[in-house]
């Protein structure tokens, strides 16, 4: 048996920096300091990926009392916000990515030449940007809240047409979502169903659920980050503070080096304890 091999710890910045260079600088240091691997963003065009039927919607926010369209805008990076997050992730030796809501926000997140796409539980049925995605050919992490199998069939055969690599992470996508509903034994499902590599994107507000993923054989753990759950936002309350964020890495990594290579040892310390133990 061979060692285990480190899971990739990501975490999903998402929207919670509320549009605020500041504050998503100050997220990818925490998760810098706490030993995360990655940190991950949404790319959105909100014209084009907002519902049509949301749009004009009214929405109590930071900014007054605005359309739901003009606060998604409010909370959009633009172009040279971007270059700023990619110069300093460099700085100080981060690797980040994001997923992209839309044709034309994946198209933009090409000129950083990310390591990986990421699809959105929301956008596994949007099959044209499934295609375009897969097309890329660029190692692809797929959300499967929201989901059922034949969705996820649907999905996984447009990545194997093009030979796209990915993985699925399996998803409860409530905000925070509830204990009793993280079905965490669709991690083995997933895995034994499409022979893949399977990770686990998370959502509950507690630490122990990622770190059960990561033992039920998950490769991949993603989740939402924040300086501060108390913060307005969306998806605040479930996400990690530092703390919590420190303890996922701490505890994901002790087990990895705890787990061992399966192999019988008799270790010299034993040894000399058995020596003090021997009667006869």
């Amino acid at each position: 048996m061979k060692k285990i091999k480190k899971a990739l710890i990501i975490g999903e910045i998402g929207i919670n920096h509320n549009g605020s260079l500041t504050l998503a600088k100050k997220i990818i240091l925490l998760a810098k300091e706490s030993g995360f691997d990655y940190v991950k963003f949404q790319k959105r065009n909100p014209d084009i990926s907002t519902p049509v039927n949301k749009k004009n919607v009214l929405r109590d926010t930071p900014w007054g009392r605005i359309s739901y369209l003009d606060y998604k805008k409010k909370i959009e990076f633009n172009e040279k916000q971007y270059k700023e997050l990619n110069k300093y992730c460099k700085k100080i030796n981060i690797k980040w990515f994001a997923s992209a809501w839309d044709l034309e926000s994946l198209k933009f997140l090409r000129q950083f030449n990310l390591r990986y796409n990421k699809v959105a539980s929301p956008m596994l049925t949007n099959l044209k940007l499934l295609k375009a995605i897969a097309k890329e050919k660029k190692h692809t992490l797929i959300s499967t809240g929201m989901s059922t199998f034949n969705n996820i069939d649907r999905a996984i055969k447009i990545f194997k047409t093009q030979k796209c690599k990915f993985t699925l992470l399996h998803c409860v996508s409530t905000y925070p979502a509830d204990l009793e509903d993280l079905n965490l034994k669709m991690i083995q499902v997933l895995k034994k169903k499409y022979t893949c590599t399977i990770g686990y994107s998370g959502h509950e507000k507690s630490v122990s659920p990622s770190v059960f993923a990561r033992i039920l054989g998950a490769e991949i753990i993603e989740r939402h980050i924040t300086s501060d759950r108390t913060i307005w936002g969306t998806d605040q309350a479930a996400s990690l503070e530092p703390q919590g964020m420190k303890s996922l890495v701490e505890m994901i990594r002790k087990y990895e080096f705890a787990l061992g290579d399966g192999k019988k040892k008799f270790l010299k310390k034993e040894k000399s304890k058995l020596e003090d133990m021997k009667y006869w």
